[in-house]
C-alpha cells in the first residue's frame, strides 16, 4: 500500500483532523504535504458534506443540505519542481470506500446516497420538473449497489472521484470571480442562482489564520464547478487506470481531491446524482516540463479514461432534440436536448412501476451513457441516454407482451417543504 499522506479518523469531523484540507480554491491555501514526481501515496476522503447526510428513510438533510460547507477537500499536495507552464500527470492508481468499516454511519462505510436537491438549494438538471428534496440510500456489497429505496436494480458501480484539480494562480482566481460575477448580474435574482460568490461563511482553508484566513476567505472560489484547473467535473470515468494531465498555475502545482463516488450516471443529472462516498484514493504524480505549452493544454484538463468500466453489452438509448416541454424551437441547444432525452427515459421507466422521482435518482447513480450525437443538424441538436438494460430484475425492452410492472415500494423519501 502506497504512504499514507493524508489520513482522516471516521470518528472526527474534517476540521478536527490531524491535517486539515480546504473546500475553497486559493493559491494561498499551504500543502498539506509535499511530493517527489514518480511518487505514489494514499489520501483518504470524506464526502461531500462532512457527514451531513445520513443512513435513513427521511430527505430533510438533503433539503437542508449545508452548501456552503462543500467540498470537503483533501491536500492541497506540493509536488517537487513543478512550476507554472508544466504538465502535472496524476494516475489513479486504486480507489474505493472507507476501507476501515462495513458499516457506520459516514457515508461509504458500506453505504452511498443520491440526492435529489430542492430548486432552493442547488436545484438540478431537470429542477423544473423535480423541484422537491428526495434521497435514495444505495448498499454496497463488493462492486455492486442496490437501493431499498429504488428496488429492481443492481449494478457494478465505475468509482471515481468527482472532484481533482491543481490551485489557481492569483489572477486566474481573480478571472473566475469577474466572469462568473458577471454572469449573476444578468439574473440576480435567479433561483438557484447562476453562479456561486465567494462565501467567508463555513470557508475551511487549511492552515490559514487571522488576516491570511479573512482575506483569502473573501476572494476564494467555491468549488462546485468544474473550471480550468479541473475541478469538480464529475467524470465518470475518470477511474482506477485513469491518467490525467493537469495544467500548472502554482509553484509546487498544489494538487487536491475529494467528492468520491461509487457510481453515477453521466452529466450526474441530480446535482447530487453520483453515490455518494468517503474512502480512499491512490494516486502517483509526475511532471512534463513546460508541457502547457509544448501541449496546448492551457486551460482544462486532458486525460486517459479509466481501464476498469463495467462490462455491460446491452443498452435501451433515449433521444431527445432541443425544443422546450411547451413547444418551443432553440437553436442547437445540446443540454435542452440532453434534458429531454432523459425525461423520455424517465417517463418510460414509469412503465414499469417506477415513480419518476425513483427513475430520475437512478439516472444518476447508474452508470448510464449521455451522448452529444448530432450537433450541426439546424435547428435541432440530438442527445442521447443510453441505459444498460442488465441492471434490472425485469426485461425493460419494449415488446409485443406489454411491460412487467415492479412493486416501486415505499418510494423514494421525500423532504417536507422548508
Amino acid at each position: 500500500m502506497p504512504e499514507l499522506l493524508f489520513g482522516l479518523d471516521s470518528a472526527r469531523s474534517f476540521t478536527d483532523q490531524e491535517k486539515i484540507g480546504h473546500n475553497r480554491w486559493h493559491p494561498d491555501i499551504p500543502p498539506v504535504a509535499t511530493v517527489r514526481p514518480g511518487q505514489s501515496f494514499r489520501v483518504h476522503c470524506r464526502e461531500w458534506f462532512d457527514g451531513a447526510i445520513h443512513n435513513d428513510d427521511s430527505a430533510e438533510d438533503v433539503r437542508d443540505a449545508p452548501l456552503t460547507r462543500v467540498h470537503a477537500l483533501s491536500g492541497p499536495f506540493a509536488v517537487e519542481g513543478a512550476e507554472p507552464g508544466d504538465l502535472l500527470i496524476v494516475d489513479i492508481l486504486d480507489l474505493g470506500p472507507i476501507p476501515q468499516e462495513d458499516s457506520g454511519p459516514l457515508a461509504g462505510q458500506g453505504w452511498g446516497y443520491t440526492g435529489i436537491f430542492p430548486t432552493g438549494n442547488g436545484g438540478g438538471f431537470l429542477t423544473e420538473q423535480f423541484p422537491d428534496a428526495y434521497k435514495a440510500i444505495w448498499d454496497f456489497t463488493g462492486q455492486r449497489a442496490t437501493s431499498r429505496h429504488i428496488p429492481g436494480v443492481s449494478f457494478t458501480g465505475i468509482a471515481h472521484p468527482g472532484l481533482m484539480g491543481t490551485a489557481p494562480s492569483a489572477a486566474l482566481l481573480a478571472t473566475w470571480n469577474q466572469r462568473e460575477a458577471a454572469l449573476r448580474a444578468t439574473a440576480p435574482d435567479r433561483v438557484p442562482p447562476l453562479s456561486l460568490p465567494p462565501e467567508p461563511q463555513d470557508a475551511i482553508l487549511g492552515t490559514l489564520t487571522g488576516a491570511a484566513f479573512d482575506r483569502a476567505a473573501a476572494e476564494a472560489a467555491r468549488t462546485a464547478p468544474p473550471r480550468e484547473n479541473g475541478g469538480n467535473q464529475d467524470i465518470k470515468n475518470l477511474t482506477t487506470g485513469s491518467r490525467v494531465f493537469y495544467p500548472v498555475y502554482v509553484p509546487g502545482a498544489n494538487l487536491s481531491v475529494g467528492d468520491l463516488h461509487f457510481s453515477q450516471g453521466d452529466g450526474e443529472i441530480t446535482f447530487c446524482g453520483a453515490i455518494e462516498m468517503g474512502g480512499f484514493i491512490d494516486l502517483h504524480v509526475d511532471l512534463i516540463k513546460n508541457g502547457m505549452q509544448t501541449y496546448a493544454v492551457t486551460e482544462n484538463a486532458i486525460f486517459l479514461p479509466g481501464n476498469t468500466p463495467p462490462q455491460f453489452s446491452q443498452w435501451l438509448a433515449f433521444s431527445g432534440v432541443s425544443v422546450t416541454l411547451d413547444g418551443q424551437q432553440r437553436y442547437l441547444d445540446s443540454q435542452l436536448a440532453y434534458q429531454r432525452a432523459c425525461l423520455h427515459a424517465i417517463d418510460y421507466l414509469t412503465r414499469f412501476g417506477y415513480q419518476p422521482e425513483q427513475a430520475y435518482l437512478l439516472l444518476g447513480a447508474a452508470p448510464i451513457e449521455g451522448r452529444f450525437s448530432g450537433v450541426v443538424d439546424i435547428p435541432n441538436s440530438c442527445a442521447t441516454v443510453y441505459l444498460p438494460t442488465e441492471i434490472f430484475d425485469i426485461d425493460i425492452r419494449p415488446s409485443t407482451t406489454g411491460p412487467t410492472t415492479i412493486d416501486p415500494g415505499p418510494g423514494a423519501p421525500k423532504a417536507s417543504m422548508a
